[in-house]
């Protein structure tokens, strides 16, 4: 048996796309090579890796066994390649596909790019942004090296370490019914009968809001879902409810005196942010210096 790199990325292809013909278009190959591959992939193996229904090709079991393998492989050689690119004399640029929760990556990771780049002209940083669960399914699937979250992972089969803390708090907008009262801050009574923005289930942002603030409340009286941090920033901004945020994500926004900090009788609010990695994947020393990782962090690399 002599399977080939080539034929597992078009299996991988096929999988993503769920046809030849997408997957062609995704790889740059005719939809008959394509066909070719799987064919001969399938024939080395002596079994069917995909149902075809209709025109699209559905993973079956065996197909579903072999992929994480097949990327796993395909994101080693991609380690190997660029590992060996970084070191060669034409100082080739390395790529980092970084996946990001949405506060992190919309407010922490920036000036960590922007510091790294400095340091190393050739390093390019692609940052994929997502909800905590989006992230940690794109690191399962080895979509990212490495994945930077707000709540804990609940993917089976990955490493998580903790990256660092981040400050929680209670803001309100000037137009919120309360905002007079809000100014000598709030007692418990209040905050149990606001109501509260929060994000999406499966956000990591909502996730630390409902562990910093539930022990205390014991519930929400009322909660307005939006799907976005920017949203629910602006909403409180325009008085419809009271927000619990990264600090990092609303100072912006305070310091122009369109959200005000609301004082309250809760203890200090901090939420842990994670790094989560698949163990196929290699923390090198670009990588870990842009995370700021300790050499005790996924020290095996």
């Amino acid at each position: 048996m002599h399977l080939s790199l080539r034929q597992l990325q078009i299996f991988s292809g096929i999988a993503e796309a769920g046809t030849t013909t997408a997957a062609g278009e995704l790889l740059g190959l005719s939809q008959s090579a394509v066909s070719a591959a799987l064919g001969e992939l399938e024939s080395l193996l002596g079994l069917a890796l995909f149902d075809r229904i209709g025109r699209r090709l559905v993973l079956n079991g065996h197909g579903r066994a072999l992929l994480p393998q097949a990327r796993a492989l395909l994101a080693g050689v991609n380690d190997i390649e660029r590992r060996f690119r970084a070191d060669s004399p034409t100082g080739a640029a390395v790529r980092w596909q970084v996946g990001a929760s949405t506060t992190i990556g919309n407010y922490l990771m920036p000036a960590r790019i922007a510091d790294l780049q400095e340091l190393n002209p050739h390093a390019q940083v692609e940052l994929v942004i997502g909800n905590t669960r989006e992230v940690t399914t794109a690191v399962q699937r080895l979509e990212v090296d490495v994945g930077l979250i707000e709540g804990p992972s609940h993917e089976p089969g990955l490493e998580v370490a903790r990256w660092r803390q981040d400050e929680l708090v209670i803001v309100f907008g000037e137009r919120h019914p309360l905002a007079s009262r809000f100014s000598d801050g709030a007692d418990l009574a209040m905050l149990r009968q606001a109501r509260w923005l929060l994000r999406e289930p499966g956000s990591g942002t909502r996730e630390a809001a409902e562990q910093a603030l539930l022990p205390h409340l014991h519930g929400f009286a009322e909660v307005l879902q939006l799907g976005g941090t920017e949203a629910i920033k602006q909403g409180a901004v325009a008085g419809l409810g009271l927000a619990c945020l990264s600090r990092h994500a609303v100072a912006d926004l305070v310091t122009l005196g369109k959200l005000r900090v609301l004082a309250t009788p809760l203890p200090p609010l901090q939420r842990q942010l994670w790094v989560v990695r698949h163990p196929g994947k290699r923390i090198p020393a670009s990588l870990r210096q842009l995370l700021g990782l300790p050499a005790d962090v996924f020290s095996d690399d």
